[in-house]
């Protein structure tokens, strides 16, 4: 079964290009072009699977609507908007979507997205880890420090969430590269240490987090709980 895509999107060349574009990807997709259609009919949105909502809309913007939509519906959604500022993404992100991305875009960018977050929909809920001054969000592969927002790849997410249940202990890297790798393998040992190098940047906000190297061994996971 396809799965079933809202499209709320006032432009009318704009809309007609992503239906179509979503359709030829094996998406069945409404394209509703004004927001008061929404609210008037609230059942319709839990027929489908994803929402994908302008931020630019007449009568009532885009996170509004999203708001509107909380009331009675867990759906995802993605919001899709000209606008680039940090401030409208963070914004976006409180209110709940789950991705956010701006005008103009690669089509096969917004369908990767839509994928991500249709995937992410499968997997059992993870709750938000706490790691001294940031958030974990393993199921969006997100760290949250203050209002920036830390977006991380599907693997850094992985070997994060591998690490955050080792807190004060010692992991070895036979351990690591087994669980995300697959095997303990020399040139995924190099990549290893390319991804510590990265998650270390992401949290180097909060000295108290350290993943230190124990030589010939792993690392010594240290952060507050």
């Amino acid at each position: 079964m396809k799965p079933k895509i809202l499209l709320v999107e006032d432009d009318p060349d704009l809309g007609m290009v992503l239906k179509q574009y979503l359709e030829f990807s094996d998406f069945e997709v409404r394209w509703i072009p004004n927001p008061e259609e929404v609210l008037n009919d609230r059942k319709l949105i839990n027929d489908y699977q994803l929402a994908i909502l302008d931020v630019m809309l007449p009568v009532m913007d885009g996170f509004e609507l999203s708001r509107e939509i909380r009331k009675t519906s867990e759906i995802p959604f993605l919001f899709l908007t000209a606008k680039g500022q940090s401030i409208d993404r963070i914004l976006g992100l409180k209110l709940g979507a789950d991705d956010y991305i701006t005008k103009p875009c690669e089509p096969e960018e917004l369908i990767l997205r839509i994928r991500n977050i249709l995937k992410r929909q499968q997997q059992p809920v993870q709750p938000v880890i706490r790691m001294g001054s940031y958030s974990f969000i393993p199921s969006q592969f997100r760290l949250i420090f203050k209002d920036d927002i830390i977006q991380l790849t599907e693997k850094e997410s992985d070997l994060l969430l591998l690490l955050s249940k080792k807190n004060h202990q010692v992991i070895s890297r036979k351990e690591i590269l087994e669980a995300i790798w697959g095997e303990n393998d020399y040139f995924f040992g190099r990549s290893l240490d390319v991804f510590m190098t990265r998650l270390r940047k992401n949290l180097q906000h909060d000295p108290r987090i350290r993943f230190d190297a124990v030589r010939g061994i792993g690392f010594n996971i240290e952060f507050p709980d």
